[in-house]
């Protein structure tokens, strides 16, 4: 159990009211197309999501064969002969909310390499709106934002970007002043290009998604939350 294990599948499950994706990890790419490891996930994915990704819920919970996830995991280690574990998850399950997914590398049916699910908070249901959902999904997928907005960026993920362009620019023979500039002007746009809303969206990128939303004239839509997971990262 000591050895890596970065190979898998993610598996999404639920619909537009609540929809969860769970990371299962393994050691080899070889397993991860097993039968018995596919069917595993699949069931484990839709318990997951009937348990909102509650882990310890999860470990108790009867499968099909009467028997509980944390046996069966058990059991399917020792037949696969390789290390497995039950890795990140997430469920969005948003009062008001439509929830839309995107699969990357699809494995099987509902199991892929890269999930993203995206919940938008709206009371709006016209076609615009699921074609707009859909393609964020895509989008979150292929940009990878760290949030929603600037502000919302891990304050730990901005100190050591900070430290990069201070150490990047101590031996440049700058000033004091332009330093500093140069500094801010690099972690402000470091915080555009990470923040989903400031992003160039994917589809037209000379727009940002925030333009976007805006294009769609939809007073009561927000973006509420996004997940992605990839196995691997």
């Amino acid at each position: 159990m000591s050895r890596d294990a970065k190979e898998g599948v993610v598996a999404t499950s639920g619909d537009e009211n609540k929809i969860s994706v769970i990371e299962l990890n393994c050691e080899t790419d070889f397993v991860a197309k097993n039968e018995d490891y596919v069917l595993f996930a699949k069931e484990l994915s839709e318990l997951n999501n009937h348990n909102e990704s509650n882990l310890v819920k999860l470990n108790k919970s009867k499968m099909k064969n009467n028997q509980t996830v944390e046996d069966n995991l058990v059991a399917l280690i020792a037949k696969m002969g390789e290390k497995i574990t039950i890795g990140r998850f997430k469920t969005l399950n948003n009062s008001g909310a439509m929830n839309f997914n995107y699969l990357h590398t699809v494995v099987k049916d509902n199991l892929s390499k890269l999930a993203v699910v995206v919940s938008i908070e709206t009371n709006n249901t016209s076609a615009d709106l699921k074609s707009f959902g859909k393609q964020l999904a895509m989008h979150v997928a292929a940009s990878n934002p760290l949030a929603l907005d600037s502000g919302s960026i891990d304050k730990v993920i901005l100190e050591k970007e900070q430290n990069l362009i201070a150490e990047e620019l101590k031996n440049s023979g700058k000033s004091e002043d332009i330093a500093q500039k140069i500094s801010l002007g690099k972690i402000n746009k470091f915080k555009e290009e990470n923040a989903l809303l400031s992003q160039a969206w994917v589809m037209e990128p000379k727009k940002k998604v925030q333009d976007i939303v805006k294009e769609l004239s939809i007073k009561d839509l927000k973006i509420k939350d996004f997940y992605r997971l990839k196995i691997g990262e």
